[in-house]
C-alpha cells in the first residue's frame, strides 16, 4: 500500500469508507498499488487493470479495459458515449459493495487474464470521428492551422474531435476551437501541459493554478 494513497483516502470528505472497502477487496487480488491521475490505480506487470474514484453522486471502480470484460451482470456503466476502453461499477453505500465483493474480484480476475492475454479494445479510427463544419471552415480560413491538427498524434485529434462536438451551440463550438488555435499549432493535445510544472508530463496535473495564485 502506498502511502499517497493513504493521504488521498484520508483526505476524502465523502465515500472514505465505500473507498477503503475498495482498496480492500482490490488488494486481495494481487495486484500492485500505484498513485496516477490523482486516484490509487492498481496494476499487474506496470499494465492499469482498474482505478478507483470518487464523484458528487457515487464513488466507482474502473475498469480501463472495462469493453471487453463478459459483465454477466450487466452493471458495468459507460460513463459518457465518447469512453471507448474503460467501464465503472458504480456505488452510492457501502452495504452494495459488500453485497457485489465476490463479482468485483471476479471482474478484476478476468480483466487481469486479459492483459495476460493481450486482449485489446477496438476503438475507432480517427477518421471515423465526426469532423464539425466550424473546425472544417477555421481550416479553410488557416492553413497553418490545419496542417498542425494534422501533424499531432492521432489520440490528440480525436481528443479535440471529442472536444469541439460536444457543445450543441454552433457559436461554443467555434468559441472552443479558437480557445485551442495557439495550443494546436504549439504541438499540445487538449490535457498536455504547458506550464511545465506538471510531475507527470505530458498530461496537466493542475500545477499551473500555482502561477494564477502568484499574480
Amino acid at each position: 500500500m502506498t502511502e499517497d494513497v493513504n493521504k488521498y483516502l484520508s483526505g476524502l470528505k465523502k465515500w472514505k469508507f465505500e473507498l477503503k472497502k475498495l482498496r480492500e477487496i482490490i488488494l486481495d487480488c494481487g495486484v500492485k498499488e500505484e498513485f496516477k491521475w490523482m486516484h490509487p490505480c492498481y496494476t499487474e506487470n506496470g499494465k492499469n487493470i482498474v482505478l478507483i474514484h470518487e464523484f458528487k453522486g457515487y464513488c466507482a471502480i474502473l475498469f480501463h479495459k472495462g469493453a471487453v470484460l463478459k459483465d454477466p451482470e450487466n452493471i458495468l456503466v459507460q460513463q459518457t458515449e465518447n469512453v471507448q476502453s474503460a467501464r465503472q461499477i458504480r456505488f452510492t453505500n457501502l452495504l452494495k459493495i459488500e453485497e457485489l465483493e465476490p463479482t468485483i474480484k471476479k471482474y478484476i480476475q478476468e480483466a487481469i487474464e486479459n492483459e495476460k492475454l493481450g486482449k485489446k479494445v477496438e476503438k475507432k479510427k480517427t477518421s471515423e470521428f465526426k469532423v464539425p463544419k466550424e473546425l472544417e471552415q477555421i481550416f479553410c480560413e488557416n492553413i497553418n492551422f490545419k496542417t498542425a491538427f494534422k501533424n499531432l498524434t492521432a489520440g490528440r485529434q480525436r481528443g479535440y474531435l471529442l472536444h469541439f462536438n460536444k457543445p450543441n451551440q454552433s457559436k461554443t463550438k467555434i468559441s472552443r476551437i479558437e480557445k485551442n488555435i495557439e495550443r494546436i499549432i504549439n504541438g499540445y493535445g487538449l490535457n498536455d501541459c504547458i506550464c511545465g510544472l506538471s510531475k507527470r508530463k505530458p498530461n496537466c496535473d493542475g500545477s499551473h493554478k500555482q502561477l494564477e495564485k502568484n499574480k
